[in-house]
Formats: C-alpha cells, structure tokens, sequence
C-alpha cells in the first residue's frame, strides 16, 4: 500500500527526524543554532514530506551509525552512578571484612550484609519499581 503525497506526519515520526538531527549535530555537520531551526520546523511541520525536506541537504545516515554511540539506556544515568557507589562501597567493606578475618584467622562476623544486603534491597525495588525512570510520567499538580 502506498502512502500519498502530502500524509499527515505523526510525533513518532516527528521525533525519528529530531534524533536524526541530533546525530548530524554530534557529528559536526550541523552547528547548535542550525539545529534549533532545524527542530523547530520539524515541530512545526504538518506532512511526512515537509519532514524529509529537513534532512534533504544532509546525508542518509545507516543504521548503525544512527545507534553508534548510544549506550543501551535502561537505567536512568543517576540509577547507574548509584549501582556503581553501591558495588564500589560493597567491593570495599567485604576486603576489610576479609582483612579483619585473615588478621583474626578466622571468619568474623559477616557484617558487610547489613551494608550491602538494604541498600541494594533498596536500589533494586527503586529499579524494578520504575518509579524515577519516568516510565510513569508526571504527575498533575
């Protein structure tokens, strides 16, 4: 089924265009300004065919450099800096556990679970509960 001239262009499409846009931006071929206009006649364009007239005078880019350099975002970046502190902080007290307990010659106390064990518990619901990763949107208010 072919789509006549003149469709009606949808926000999806709307912001495929823009984060081509930003891939040119990164890539140097466009400049901050020329990219601001650029995104504002994308917002502003009703037809698929105004869309495509945006990216007419650059190049088609493939698939792979469209993902080139994009990190799979599952985690919001805070939510990946605070696993790092989690398994930094945890990587640290289970050595000096493991000092304290070759000093001693033998296994103490394993105390390290009350520092790992609650913070992860509580990092992990934050994670499987979405609630920062603004799957849920905003709130009205």
């Amino acid at each position: 089924m072919e789509i006549a001239p003149g469709t009606r262009a949808s926000d999806a499409e709307r912001d495929k265009v823009v984060k081509l846009l930003s891939r040119h931006l990164a890539d140097g071929r466009i400049d901050l300004v020329e990219y601001d206009q650029r995104v504002a006649r994308v917002y502003g364009t009703a037809t698929r065919d105004d869309l495509q007239l945006v990216l007419s005078d650059l190049p088609k880019l493939s698939k792979e450099a469209q993902t080139q350099g994009k990190l799979p975002a599952r985690l919001p970046i805070w939510q990946q800096i605070e696993g790092t502190s989690w398994l930094g902080v945890s990587i640290l007290v289970l050595a000096i556990w493991g000092a304290i307990s070759l000093s001693v010659g033998e296994f103490t106390y394993p105390w390290p679970i009350w520092v790992i064990g609650p913070w992860g518990a509580v990092l992990a619901f934050r994670v499987l509960a979405g609630f920062e990763s603004g799957r849920f949107g905003h709130r009205a208010g």
